[in-house]
């Protein structure tokens, strides 16, 4: 099977849509505050009522309220719910659609156990929450299960085909396919995607 692709931090309703073009399988919406990606429930609506039912959308928390959570999933119809700040297993349980939990890993560290239906493996980094640039090893992703793991941290059209090598569940990238934070550059969105896919 081809390996997925989810872009994220998608900002505006023409990065969306050029990223579907582009063949990507999933768009990342940022409802972190603090984020430079971050996106108001307006726009969110926006662009998924423009990108329809043509790609997954997946909404990005970091340390939300249940109740804030539940709102966006409403209004933009999530179809995945990521969390990627410290939530315990309560706050990940209990949803309507799938969910995703962020691991930044440090160099060397192992998986610990989580609840989530699926993991994204990013870059360790003591002050970003993600986009951070960095990459994870390879030699630590190869001894990892990555059948249901999301591999982000410092990809870009010309490093992605060696981590989606490794098969995992699907490769995620945000600020390595960026003119600038939360503009994406539409030639490197098709670099990356179809390079991704082409790697199997």
């Amino acid at each position: 099977m081809t390996i997925r692709v989810k872009i994220c931090g998608i900002t505006r309703v023409e990065d969306a849509r050029a990223a579907i073009a582009a063949g990507a399988d999933m768009i990342g919406l940022n409802f972190y505050a603090k984020s430079p990606r971050y996106v108001e429930i307006d726009r969110a609506r926006a662009i998924r009522e423009a990108i329809g039912s043509s790609a997954a959308v997946i909404g990005v928390f970091v340390n939300a309220h249940r109740a804030y959570i539940d709102e966006l999933l409403r209004a933009a119809s999530l179809d995945m719910i990521q969390f990627s700040g410290d939530e315990d297993d309560a706050a990940l349980a209990g949803w309507p659609v799938p969910s995703i939990v962020t691991r930044r890993l440090k160099p060397g560290e192992n998986m610990t156990p989580h609840r989530a239906d699926y993991v994204l493996f990013d870059a360790f980094d003591t002050q970003l929450r993600g986009g951070t640039g960095s990459r994870i090893a390879l030699d630590q992703l190869r001894a990892l299960d990555l059948s249901r793991a999301f591999v982000a941290g410092g990809l870009n059209p010309d490093n992605v085909a060696e981590v989606a090598a490794l098969e995992p569940y699907a490769v995620d990238c945000a600020s390595g396919v960026e003119s600038s934070p939360g503009v994406k550059d539409h030639d490197k969105l098709r670099r990356f995607v179809a390079n991704a896919k082409r790697s199997r």
